[in-house]
This record gives structure tokens, C-alpha cells and sequence, in this order.
């Protein structure tokens, strides 16, 4: 045995019974009935098992280095077991802090242009339509689910979270709505269909500005409903919305640029208006993506150009562009059954998806989406809803006195 076979066996003893592994020679390690077998297919690959770099594992995965067996669920139970903490793997010490965070802004800087956050959002999103029908719900609503009653499934749970950002808005007939980011267009037309707004919605995918188009016309909603294909730097602001959303869009903009995109908010929105953030939030306050390969992994296959920021330092950004922020609510828990949701659609439909993508992409998002649903489920990774307005300056206006927006400071009317 050599010393590389040494260590893999004693690192199967973290994952005890659930993990056997397929050497090039033919030699077998760990129990023969785990529900969880590695095959690899060269050496190279189980130096990164070895050393725990579940990321470089996945990608050698997608390459075909190696083979996978066993069901999602197991495969992200056993990558835990020889992971540990990702939070902590991508911690800089903190006499490195300030360093590595000027190194990041400066990354951020230069691959957040309009040019390349265009670039970004189509090498995601426009993959294949007929992809993401596969695992997404009718209305392919591509962000975190709303369980209101556990007994809900997918489709119900992104209808009610459609529902809950309008209600958290409190939307009103003929108020002018922006949706930022507005994807396959799931809340910009339940939005107008249910709340009577005139809604407008920017995406930068060509796929999705497509499709919502199409749903406009068919559906009769032109000249209420409007779908752009623009960045949101781009949106003028000679006439400012009532209440804006931006769903799943922020982790897309990058540190560098959110004081950017809060400041352009913030004029978009008048006075006393109300915004819903709602997007990931990285788990740890001091890590830009999560460690042992896995950030790398998302960035190499799935999401270019993504970056985690906690919460408190998105709401910190906020706040400096004059945006108040009245309520937060983290719905971590539900987009880990979200995810699961997806992981399952996709499972079920696998030789339907090696029909619409090549076989790489297909292996990605398997990981991909097994792997988020197990991230948000050990607080790795986390959701947050990020209700502010833009104060008016007039302390009698509101339902409160002081209020100096649309919102009534209870939390009441969201779930009545």
C-alpha cells in the first residue's frame, strides 16, 4: 500500500461505515456495502479526498476522473464528514484581514463591469430553458421557497413566497413595481396579476428576457407588464417606483459594487417607497466563499463572478446609501428544502437532462444542487429578506407618526 492509500484509509475512519473507495488497481477500500463508492479512475484525484478538497473532488467528478455512486443525500453526508467547517477553512487570520479584503475589492472591481456581469448571468441562465424546466417549478421561480405549512410542496411554496414578498411590499393597485433580476418573470407577473401593479423587470439573460415576453403577449399583459434586457445601471430615473424587489440578484453584483447598486436603489426608488433584498448571505463574517474547494467549484462551473457577503455588512452598505432597513428575516431552512426540492426533480428526470445538456453540465448541477441544499441545512451558507424604504423626510406621513414610509412598523399585516 502506498502512502497516498495510507492516508485515505485512515480518512475513512471519519465518515466510519458510509464511504468505500474503488482504486485504479482494482483494490477496494472501506466497507463494500456503504451506500457511498468512489471510483477513481487515476491517483491525482485521491490526494484531494486526502486532504479533505471536496471542491477539487467535484471537479474531478464533472472531468470524469472519478465516478460517484450512491444518492444525494449520502454523497453530501459522507463530503461533510470529510470537510469539516468550510466557514473556517476560508477564514484569513486576522493579521491577513485587511490584506486579503483590499485583494478582494480589487478583484471584484475589475470582474464586476457591465461587460462581464452580462457575460456572468448568461454562461448561468442560459444554459437551456428546457433545463430548468426539468427541476423547477411551473412558474420557474429560481430562488429560495416560502414553506408556510411544511405540507407544502415546490410549487405551492414559490407561489407563497411570490405572495410574501408582495405582501411585505405592500403592493397597491397602479403603483409602479421594479423587479431587478426578475428571472423567468415568476413575481413580476404574479405581481401584477394578484396586486394590480404596473411592473416593469430587467434581466441580462436573453433566454429569460424571451421568454417573459412571450408570457406577456400571451397572457395579455402588454402595456402593463415590461421586460427589459438591461443592466441595472442602465435604468433611468427620471421617474422613480413605488416599491422594488431584487430576488436572488445581489449576490451577482460583488463587493466593489453594492455601494453602486444601493446608491442607483435609492434613486430609483421616491420617497417613502419600500425595497425587498432578498439573496444569499455567506455564513461566516470573515469568509468571501466558502472553503475546501467549494467556492471554487461554483465559480469555475456554476455561478462566475458570485460573492458571499454576510448580512450585516450588506445592511451595512444599505444604511450608507440612505436605505432603512425596518425588517430582516433569514429563511436559511427553506431554501435547504428548496434545494433539496430541485435536487430531487433533477434526479428523477436524469436521462430526460442528458437529452438538453452535455453530460459535464449535468454532473455539475447534481453537485451543485445537493451540495447548497446541505450547506444551508448546516448554516454554512444563509437567506436573508431585507425590507428597507427610502425615509421621505416627513415625520407625519405613514400609519405611525415618524414612519416616513409605507410601512406600518408591525409585522402583523405580512401574515394576516
Amino acid at each position: 500500500m502506498n502512502p497516498l492509500e495510507t492516508l485515505a484509509e485512515q480518512k475513512l475512519s471519519a465518515v466510519e461505515l458510509l464511504l468505500s473507495i474503488s482504486l485504479p488497481g482494482g483494490r477496494h477500500l472501506g466497507p463494500q456495502d456503504a451506500p457511498v463508492r468512489v471510483e477513481f479512475r487515476e491517483y491525482a484525484p485521491l490526494a484531494h479526498l486526502v486532504a479533505g478538497q471536496v471542491g477539487r473532488l467535484a471537479e474531478d467528478y464533472v472531468e470524469g476522473r472519478v465516478e460517484l455512486h450512491g444518492t444525494p443525500r449520502d454523497i453530501m453526508t459522507v463530503a461533510a464528514g470529510l470537510m469539516g467547517n468550510p466557514i473556517e477553512a476560508d477564514s484569513a487570520p486576522p493579521a491577513l484581514g485587511w490584506w486579503r479584503a483590499l485583494a478582494w475589492h480589487g478583484r471584484s472591481r475589475k470582474r464586476h463591469t457591465a461587460e462581464e456581469d452580462a457575460r456572468q448571468i448568461q454562461f448561468h441562465y442560459d444554459v437551456s430553458d428546457d433545463f430548468y424546466t426539468l427541476w423547477l417549478d411551473p412558474r420557474r421561480v429560481y430562488s429560495c421557497a416560502y414553506y408556510r405549512d411544511p405540507a407544502m410542496g415546490l410549487a405551492q411554496a414559490q407561489e407563497a413566497k411570490l405572495d410574501l414578498v408582495c405582501r411585505k411590499l405592500l403592493l397597491r393597485e397602479g403603483e409602479r413595481f421594479l423587479d431587478i433580476g426578475a428571472g423567468w418573470g415568476g413575481l413580476l407577473l404574479w405581481a401584477a396579476e394578484h396586486y394590480g401593479v404596473r411592473a416593469t423587470g430587467i434581466t441580462l439573460s436573453k433566454n429569460q428576457h424571451a421568454h417573459v415576453n412571450r408570457l406577456i403577449d400571451e397572457r395579455g399583459l402588454r402595456g402593463r407588464v415590461t421586460m427589459e434586457l438591461m443592466d441595472y445601471r442602465h435604468l433611468p430615473e427620471d421617474k422613480p417606483y413605488d416599491k422594488i424587489a431584487s430576488i436572488g440578484m445581489f449576490e451577482h453584483v460583488g463587493l466593489a459594487q453594492l455601494p453602486t447598486y444601493f446608491a442607483k436603489i435609492g434613486r430609483l426608488l421616491r420617497p417613502g417607497g419600500l425595497l425587498m433584498n432578498h439573496g444569499i448571505t455567506a455564513g461566516g463574517t470573515r469568509n468571501q466563499k466558502l472553503g475546501n474547494g467549494l467556492g471554487d467549484f461554483i465559480e469555475r462551473y456554476i455561478f462566475p463572478g458570485g460573492e458571499l457577503l454576510h448580512v450585516s455588512h450588506v445592511l451595512r452598505v444599505m444604511a450608507e446609501s440612505g436605505l432603512e432597513m425596518v425588517d430582516t428575516e433569514n429563511l436559511r431552512p427553506h431554501y435547504a428544502r428548496t434545494l433539496w426540492a430541485w435536487s430531487d426533480n433533477l434526479e428523477s428526470r436524469l436521462a430526460h437532462a442528458r437529452e438538453v445538456v452535455d453530460e459535464r453540465v449535468l454532473r455539475a448541477y447534481r453537485l451543485y444542487l445537493a451540495g447548497s441544499a446541505m450547506a444551508f441545512e448546516r448554516g454554512w451558507i444563509a437567506l436573508h429578506q431585507m425590507l428597507a424604504s427610502r425615509p421621505s423626510g416627513d415625520v407625519s406621513a405613514g400609519a405611525l407618526r415618524g414612519a416616513q414610509s409605507a410601512y406600518p412598523f408591525t409585522r402583523d399585516y405580512i401574515y394576516r
